[in-house]
């Protein structure tokens, strides 16, 4: 296919407004959720707005509301991004009776930080924003939620073969909590050494999480 030379058909595209920013090649909705993850990331959500997101995606502000109605479900569907794998492979692991529970949670821990560390973009950072409160974020919370549930049921199990069985329930709870804190909190980590391979430092925290909840070596 031959371009502006009147050789042959021009290519028929979405306007761009961006002319020297590179076509990716993404569809433009997957476009605009690259563009709102580097923005929110580095410029702010709240400095952040729908102007810039489109311009950044390389497409007219009009354009945009074609596929979202604003920052907030932009927003949305970036931290749903962050929770949807890690859930879907914790139900996975709850379903794998036959394996050891230790074993499933360290893998879950692992896989939870390769997603939270491993993209592009900082995107687990998004979790600190005051606005995920909102109810336009209830989806969100109901998936996070699910994945707490899954890690603390898998440390249940875990517990259940070890000295840890006589604990009372506010102590497992308690070590579910700081689980689930750590690996949320690799994003802060991270951020300071962006540098530092993603895979081992998913293994150092999934053993890390593990000495917590008194079940690792």
């Amino acid at each position: 296919m031959t371009g502006g030379t009147g050789e042959g058909p021009r290519r028929v595209g979405r306007p761009r407004a961006d002319q020297l920013r590179a076509d990716s090649g993404r569809p433009p909705r997957e476009e605009l959720l690259y563009a709102a993850a580097e923005l929110f990331t580095v410029k702010g959500y709240a400095a952040t707005t729908t102007r810039a997101v489109a311009e950044r995606a390389g497409m007219r502000q009009a354009t945009m509301y074609h596929y979202f109605g604003g920052k907030e479900e932009l927003l949305a569907e970036l931290l749903e991004s962050t929770v949807s794998p890690s859930l879907a492979l914790a139900r996975r692991l709850l379903r794998e009776a036959d394996r050891p529970a230790t074993r499933r949670l360290w893998e879950l821990c692992r896989s939870d930080v390769l997603l939270l560390c491993g993209g592009p973009y900082n995107l687990g950072a998004l979790y600190l924003l005051p606005e995920v409160g909102g109810s336009r974020f209830t989806r969100f919370l109901r998936m996070r939620l699910e994945l707490k549930d899954a890690y603390q049921e898998l440390l249940d199990r875990a517990c259940a073969g070890s000295e840890l069985a006589g604990d009372d329930r506010a102590a497992l709870v308690l070590r579910g909590d700081l689980v689930f804190g750590l690996i949320e909190g690799v994003m802060l980590i991270h951020r300071a050494d962006p540098a530092r391979p993603v895979a081992a430092f998913a293994e150092a925290t999934a053993d890390a999480a593990l000495r917590i909840a008194g079940v690792g070596g």
